[in-house]
């Protein structure tokens, strides 16, 4: 059941007073040390004792991703700033150079706080007889079977070398891991400097033979140590270190390239040569070997992390077994929705009956996937338009459109070419699509596409009819079994013709100048969530029902936070769930008295992006303003990109979205932190024994509203209607404001 929404229902706490000037830059929080914040709560998670243990490790993998690739992308980015001697400041008021100071505090705080976690978790892993062992632990027929695995596995790919001035220090690429060595000749005492690089196409740690339910791993530097005598025949090691380097990951293209897609391949190979922004080492490096190797990479102290433990966490990822389902979340399998199967998998029909909202990852994804595959093999189809930011490798998408492609339908496929670290894969799916005779086109230079759009035209009878597939991620089936997104079908002709609009705006730069139900960046979303923020200001000062209800990923466009700020002084209540980066300060008296923060943080990571106004008729009710987005609300996303923000009108998917998946969120208790003014998080509590809602196991036990078929439709909590306002009807949704 969603209980009361208590995060909405309770009595808004008392605004504190900050010893800051509400009318400068201090009103605003520092977008990365935001982030660093988020981070931080999903390395909680990996400590969280209702969090399977399996699932802990992770998200401590996923906490050290995440901070790995905000130091190759953000700092990086910082760093460039700073060397150049720019002191523009950020929305708070900080210069480049002064965020880097407050970052690496808290970043090199994070690290040892993994490394913590890590020594926690392991003793419990063992207890379940799950091993990381060290050379020590291993017994003869353990150590026999990693001589036959290093011969035959390892030994043929790794690349030994000697470095003086015959053999210079070696390329390492971004992510690279490598282990360092000081030998000595056992003969004539020879000194000599080796390096050993990993191959990153190996596993990072060697699985041990065993009975079922007895997982033993070696490290696999641990395993290139032990067999130095047949890398370095003749030598033995006087010191050794691992490290592994992070190198600047942004990526710049000339605006005036005239072949777009060799600009991205020349790109994509200065990136991997970037310039190193972090060095991480073991703790015990011997000195000697410690200034050679930073010396050799172009590294100064402050960019040097020396880590007491294990190196490489990201790779903890491979200990994540899924032969043991006792230690993992249980078993999701993806609800098809029951409309689709009343109609015996007809997409088309299913859609024609009513616009269908899907929430993924609890209604499955191949939904989208069936939509293409069907217009690719209907005769009737005569054209498909398609939107790809990210896809997977093998994408089913990219097959359908193929297909459709070589059975004569015009298709064309929008591959937006800059999606940071899919730049490559974009470019190989756009050669296969070219050669199944796909139009490809790549948006446009200076921004990016990043809404999520598909368009299927079909011949029914004497007319044409456009069929819609609008969503807040991305066509990637694999990422979406994870990503909680929202996927609105249609067959709506005013939704039809805005998708045609935007698709030509996207290949032949053809500026929509009007659109029914849709708003676009960087033409007129952002200026349209400003006119509903001031509208709901204006009907607090009048005494109407004035309330926002908001879930996106991130909020730190300056423009919004102080609308948002204005619209709380005039008395507009403002809930909002944000996932990650907020740079908003909620609670601050006479600023944001009536605005509150969440974030949730659990099994599933909330990616869609959604906004509700009460139009001077309370949250909820049917008559409330009703959105979703591809956008979250930064500067990049509202300026910077092609994004699409939906207003919905069909009354089951508004009742879904604000009753069920708005009021679930809100509601949540389990998985939900709530922010203090000062931008830090306390994990939200009920007392001992209480209840506390889990709105990702809502989800995943209930059906969603638009999908429900004529089979236990009485069964499906769902909202009705009344004159009034949205009401619960044999549902256990209950929202009180």
């Amino acid at each position: 059941m969603i209980p009361e929404a208590d995060f909405l229902n309770a009595p808004v706490p008392s605004a504190t007073t900050l010893d800051v000037d509400l009318s400068g830059p201090e009103r605003f929080l520092n977008r990365e040390l935001s982030w660093l914040e988020f981070n931080w709560r999903v390395l909680e998670e990996a400590t969280n004792p209702k969090v399977p243990l399996l699932e802990r490790l992770r998200f401590l993998a996923i906490s050290a991703t995440n901070l790995d690739e905000f130091y190759s992308v953000r700092v990086a980015g910082l760093k460039e700033l700073a060397r150049a001697g720019n002191k523009t400041p950020a929305a708070d008021g900080r210069t480049p150079a002064e965020q880097l100071v407050l970052i690496e505090a808290d970043a090199r705080k994070l690290l040892a706080e993994q490394q913590r976690v890590l020594a926690n978790l392991r003793p419990l892993m063992e207890a379940e007889n799950i091993a990381i062992l060290q050379e020590a632990d291993l017994t003869k027929d353990d150590r026999e079977f990693l001589e036959d695995y290093f011969a035959g596995q390892v030994f043929p790919i790794v690349s030994p070398l000697a470095i003086d001035p015959a053999h210079p220090f070696p390329f390492l690429p971004h992510a690279g891991f490598a282990v360092a060595l000081q030998l000595e000749h056992k003969k004539d005492k020879r000194s000599m400097r080796a390096l050993i690089p990993v191959p990153q196409s190996t596993a990072r740690f060697v699985r041990l033979p065993g009975p079922k339910g007895n997982d033993r791993f070696v490290p696999l530097e641990d395993l290139l140590l032990m067999h130095l005598e047949l890398l370095f025949p003749g030598y033995s090691a006087k010191g050794h270190c691992a490290f592994t380097v992070l190198r600047d990951s942004d990526l710049e293209v000339e605006d005036e390239a005239e072949d777009l897609v060799r600009e991205f391949e020349v790109a994509l190979k200065r990136r991997r040569r970037g310039e190193v922004i972090r060095l991480k080492m073991t703790a015990d490096a011997p000195k000697s070997l410690r200034r050679f190797i930073m010396s050799e990479l172009g590294v100064s102290e402050p960019d040097v992390v020396d880590v007491s433990g294990l190196l490489g966490l990201p790779m903890l990822r491979e200990l994540v077994l899924k032969e043991r389902p006792k230690l993992l979340w249980p078993q999701h399998t993806p609800r098809v929705p029951e409309r689709v199967t009343d109609h015996e998998g007809d997409m088309f029909a299913a859609i024609q009956q009513k616009d269908m909202l899907l929430h993924h990852p609890y209604e499955t994804f191949d939904m989208v996937v069936r939509f293409l595959r069907q217009a690719a093999r209907d005769p009737n189809v005569v054209a498909i338009k398609q939107t790809l930011y990210r896809t997977s490798k093998r994408s089913p998408i990219v097959d359908a459109l193929c297909e459709a492609a070589e059975d004569g339908k015009s298709v064309t496929a929008l591959v937006e070419l800059k999606a940071r670290f899919d730049e490559a894969a974009n470019i190989h799916q756009s050669r296969r699509l070219e050669r199944a005779g796909v139009h490809v086109v790549y948006g446009f230079i200076n921004l990016k596409t990043h809404a999520k759009i598909s368009s299927v035209v079909r011949r029914e009878g004497d007319r044409l009819v456009t069929y819609t597939h609008y969503g807040t991620g991305n066509y990637h089936p694999e990422t979406a079994r994870i990503y909680t997104d929202l996927s609105l079908f249609t067959c709506d002709a005013a939704l039809g013709r805005d998708a045609t609009k935007v698709f030509n705006y996207l290949s032949g730069y053809a500026q929509p100048k009007k659109l029914g139900n849709l708003s676009i960046s960087p033409i007129d979303l952002k200026s349209t969530l400003l006119d509903r923020i001031q509208t709901e200001a204006k009907n607090a000062h009048a005494g109407k029902p004035a309330q926002i209800w908001a879930k996106m990923n991130s909020l730190i466009d300056a423009d919004v936070i102080d609308a948002l700020y204005s619209a709380s002084q005039a008395g507009v209540s403002i809930d909002l769930v944000i996932r990650g980066i907020c740079g908003l300060r909620p609670g601050v008296k006479g600023l944001s008295d009536n605005i509150r923060v969440k974030s949730v943080v659990g099994r599933f990571l909330e990616h869609s992006r959604i906004v509700c106004f009460a139009d001077g008729h309370g949250l909820p009710h049917k008559k409330a303003k009703v959105y979703f987005s591809s956008a979250d609300w930064m500067g990049r996303n509202l300026n910077r990109r092609v994004e699409t923000l939906v207003e919905v009108k069909n009354p089951t998917v508004k009742a879904q979205i604000v009753g069920q998946i708005m009021a679930a969120n809100l509601a949540d208790v389990a998985q939900s932190w709530i922010m203090r003014p000062d931008g830090r998080y306390n994990r939200q509590t009920v007392p001992e024994g209480a209840f506390a809602f889990n709105c990702h196991k809502f989800f995943v036990e209930n059906p969603s509203l638009s999908g429900r078929g004529s089979a236990g439709a009485s069964d499906v909590p769902r909202l009705t209607h009344t004159d009034d306002e949205l009401t619960a009807s044999q549902s256990p949704v209950k929202v009180q404001v």
